[in-house]
């Protein structure tokens, strides 16, 4: 007789496991190990549902790399144990998450799905209860014998996501997620339209686990009228290894000699510059305009159509790895876990 299919629930914190307290009525944490007790809906899926909590809980805002290494661990712990993982997340760091466990977890052959809420799950307008019941029934969906989704994604509201493309685009509707520029992995209705043909199949079967990140980076948004001392003062911050560059439009910026002067000096001091477009959607193209093509001409990575968030936890991955400045600047514009999309 085949095993039941077994997901671990990994609560992290964050709006979707609070509910009132019975004395005072205040939102509190509830105790995952009492999970049926709360979604007895759960009962009626034929899986075994175990649950990991973190200890102290944190508020997304706190997230940080040391804590996705924890994650990391939990999953590696776990990883023969269960056929699927469902992490409870908050929204606002989310997409930074995803994006960090997708390249921490290579050769990753079983589903990870983040999924939270905008409501906590003891109010009764809750989103968090449909996703939870959903991110855990996608993770337990198997195709010959095999998870169908070995991925890191997230699911909210009827929609799954592969992790390392989504950005948080609105605090206020249950639709909280966007990805602009891959399309869905599921769409969920009455019933779940998987979208096989975006979805990725390792090729090998054996996960390796990275745990060294390097947080040695920095993010300038450019904006019409940025000062010189404002470049300049991002080139003297001590032990910075990359600068992500949030350009305009298409990966445009400033031709002023000042601007690109101060940006090649950093170059030749051996900081690594990634332009990623301000935009959510659509793609950096350096040699499209000419305020594109001075960046290229001084050494700055085109960033193609990874988002930020990806750009963000691809550099910490490969500066923790310890590659040499070339190789770095040669796995930025491939895709490693299909965050971006190649020339």
């Amino acid at each position: 007789m085949k095993n039941k299919t077994s997901i671990l629930i990994i609560y992290t914190g964050g709006t979707i496991g609070m509910i009132e307290d019975e004395k005072s009525g205040a939102l509190k944490p509830f105790d995952f190990k009492h999970l049926l007790k709360h979604l007895p809906e759960l009962k009626k899926f034929n899986l075994n549902i175990d649950s990991y909590s973190f200890n102290p809980l944190i508020d997304s805002s706190n997230m940080n790399p040391a804590m996705w290494v924890e994650l990391a661990k939990v999953i590696q712990n776990n990883y023969e144990k269960f056929d699927g993982f469902v992490i409870l997340h908050g929204s606002d760091t989310m997409a930074f998450t995803a994006s960090a466990l997708s390249f921490m977890l290579e050769n990753l052959s079983k589903p990870v799905i983040l999924t939270g809420s905008q409501l906590p799950i003891g109010v009764i307008r809750t989103d968090g209860r449909e996703n939870l019941i959903t991110a855990i029934e996608i993770a337990a969906t198997r195709k010959n014998d095999k998870p169908l989704i070995p991925e890191v994604c997230i699911y909210f509201e009827h929609n799954l996501y592969r992790g390392n493309r989504t950005h948080k685009f609105n605090a206020e509707n249950f639709s909280a997620f966007t990805s602009a520029n891959y399309p869905p992995l599921a769409e969920v209705g009455v019933r779940i339209k998987f979208n096989n043909q975006f979805i990725s199949n390792p090729i090998m079967d054996f996960l390796i686990v990275h745990t060294k990140l390097d947080a040695n980076i920095a993010i300038l948004k450019l904006f019409p009228g940025i000062e010189k001392n404002t470049i300049e003062a991002f080139s003297q911050i001590k032990g910075l290894k990359a600068l992500i560059l949030e350009t305009y439009g298409s990966g445009n910026a400033p031709t002023d000699k000042w601007f690109l002067e101060a940006l090649e000096k950093m170059i030749k001091k051996g900081i690594i510059i990634l332009n990623v477009t301000q935009c959510k959607g659509g793609a950096v193209a350096q040699g499209k305009y000419e305020t594109g093509a001075s960046l290229y001409n001084i050494g700055v990575i085109g960033g193609a159509d990874i988002t930020t968030e990806a750009a963000v936890t691809k550099l910490m991955y490969l500066l923790g790895e310890n590659f040499a400045i070339p190789e770095i600047k040669k796995l930025l514009k491939i895709s490693l876990r299909g965050e971006l999309t190649e020339d």
